[in-house]
């Protein structure tokens, strides 16, 4: 109860930033209607997404079917990862990991989750030949796929994910334990995730980015329903850039903020974020690290 009222306080407070009137809180969000059907007439899981974002870029989704994905797993050296989460253990049950592109707060504990739960490490592919090729996990472990790619890794009823552009870059950094030197490696080129849930849900996992006009496609091609978007500046967008990207290009129905204050660089805040919305464009969630959101 402790999490609810505190998440529910930072989401009004953030309503009251932006300008804007109430709306329904995280824990009860329109949900997927009650019965989906595919084409081929099979019924789709009627459940709740849920979003539990663990700082910087770190993100657990659990599908309405009950499927759990993690995105850019850094916890262990996070400074934002509240404590509970600090052993990797504390995750639970692991079904697939996504990684936006290599570098160290994306990528730090990807390789020790996907050897502890036996899945998949799904990302850019330069990054993956690279991991392979190093031995920092078997082929299998790092299959490959890229920009404009979409895996259905639990079949045709599961959750799908398509790569999408992200504007950075994705350098691979990794002591050789032979010489015990920092090399640093090719890391192909980074991505975003567009995950559409069992229930046709959508979510967004812009990894790391700047801003670039194909947002706008983006946003239309896919049309997601929940965008996780860097706004701490310095490397990735900043809140100003960031609400422009929302509020004229993509237009989710909602706006999760991720990546800042995490170092001293990162200086991009909520605050600031829904500042320059000016209390146009989606609905901003405000989480702490370790609080869930149900959509």
């Amino acid at each position: 109860m402790t999490k609810l009222r505190t998440l529910l306080l930072a989401t009004t407070a953030a309503i009251a930033l932006a300008g804007c009137a109430g709306g329904p809180t995280p824990s009860s969000m329109q949900p997927a209607p009650a019965v989906q059907v595919t084409a081929a007439g099979t019924p789709l899981a009627a459940g709740k997404t849920e979003v539990l974002w663990l700082g910087q870029a770190t993100t657990r989704i659990t599908t309405p079917g009950g499927k759990v994905i993690v995105i850019d797993p850094w916890l262990t050296s996070n400074p934002k990862t509240p404590a509970a989460f600090k052993q990797l253990s504390a995750l639970g049950r692991v079904d697939l990991i996504l990684v936006t592109h290599g570098h160290f707060d994306h990528f730090a504990d990807a390789p020790a989750l996907a050897q502890m739960h036996k899945v998949p490490m799904y990302g850019p592919a330069g990054m993956n030949q690279t991991v392979a090729t190093l031995g920092i996990l078997p082929a299998d472990l790092a299959p490959r796929f890229g920009k404009g790619g979409t895996i259905a890794p639990f079949g045709p009823t599961g959750p799908k994910i398509t790569a999408v552009r992200a504007e950075h870059s994705s350098e691979l950094a990794y002591k050789n334990p032979a010489t015990g030197k920092d090399e640093v490696h090719v890391g192909g080129e980074p991505v975003g995730f567009i995950i559409e849930m069992e229930n046709g849900f959508k979510v967004w996992h812009m990894g790391d980015t700047g801003i670039f006009g194909d947002m706008k496609l983006i946003g239309e091609m896919y049309r997601p329903d929940v965008v996780l978007i860097p706004i701490g500046g310095h490397f990735v967008l900043n809140p100003q850039d960031a609400a422009m990207a929302v509020r004229d290009m993509i237009r989710p129905r909602y706006a999760i903020p991720i990546h800042y204050g995490t170092t001293p660089q990162l200086r991009g805040t909520p605050a600031e974020f829904i500042q320059a919305l000016g209390g146009a464009g989606p609905r901003v969630l405000v989480p702490e690290p370790g609080q869930k959101m149900d959509f």
